[in-house]
């Protein structure tokens, strides 16, 4: 199973925040992105890759405990950036230093766990917008952004989430996401 590890913002954060990217759907070279759709819309606190079966239930345990040792913490969606021209994204606001730890626990606990991970970098809280193969100008859509201020919530899980690959051959076909396991924090 291709997995990585998230933190899911509510269906109130979420339509928020499908209110404020619907006119960036109508600026310049908009065509050209590659939209994420809002049922994937996510925070990845570690990525896992391909992760054999046999690893699932030590995997499980242990995001378990890290999970239950980090307390709750608030969150908001918070305007926009991006990785160079390909990738825009909004940030969070917030809690981030627990969310950072939250972060660093997943990411223990997969290595514990004997899940190779990639190379250790410094967690970015962010949510993927859109993405495009050929370097983009992003500045309109940060421009759009940069005012955004999404309504906090609190952060009460972490969630074990499955990538489906997209039917291939169906153009502008995304993953798709399923959830296959969840804990609570601070429990």
């Amino acid at each position: 199973m291709r997995l990585f590890v998230a933190v899911l913002p509510p269906d109130s954060a979420i339509a928020e925040l499908r209110r404020a990217v619907a006119p960036l759907h109508t600026l310049p070279g908009a065509g050209g992105l590659r939209w994420t759709g809002t049922d994937a819309w996510h925070f990845t606190l570690a990525f896992l890759g391909v992760v054999d079966d046999a690893l699932l239930p030590d995997l499980h345990e242990r995001l378990g405990r890290a999970a239950g040792r980090t307390e709750r913490f608030p969150l908001r969606i918070h305007r926009g950036g991006r990785f160079d021209g390909h990738v825009l994204w909004v940030g969070a606001a917030g809690g981030l230093d627990t969310m950072r730890l939250l972060a660093e626990r997943a990411d223990a606990a997969a290595r514990r766990a004997g899940v190779p991970m990639d190379e250790h970098r410094r967690y970015t809280p962010h949510l993927t917008l859109a993405r495009s193969r050929a370097e983009a100008d992003l500045h309109p859509y940060l421009e759009a952004l940069d005012t955004f201020e999404g309504t906090p919530w609190e952060v009460g899980e972490m969630a074990l989430v499955r990538s489906n690959p997209p039917v291939s051959g169906v153009p502008g076909e995304h993953p798709r996401y399923e959830v296959v396991a969840s804990w609570s924090l601070g429990h």
